[in-house]
């Protein structure tokens, strides 16, 4: 049973980053283009563009947080 438990924090590890990583990449795909037709007609709209395009890079830093939570205080209980 405790073999199980290991594998299911493994897995959750995991998909917390792939998943978290697949969100950011959907969200800055349609923000980027968003940001490119804005600009094309002001210029002026650049640096906003850009700091909303960074936006969403700060789900994977939770996503990793929550990985690295799970493998170095989840983990160790379990073994």
């Amino acid at each position: 049973m405790a073999e199980l438990a290991v594998m299911v924090v493994v897995l959750s590890s995991v998909a917390s980053v792939i998943l978290t990583g697949l969100a950011a990449a959907w969200a800055e795909k349609h923000i980027g283009s968003a940001a490119i037709g804005a600009m094309t007609e002001k210029e002026e709209l650049f640096s906003k563009g850009l700091v909303l395009t960074v936006i969403p890079e700060t789900i994977v830093i939770f996503g990793l947080t929550v990985s690295l939570v799970l493998l170095f205080v989840v983990l160790p209980q379990l073994l």
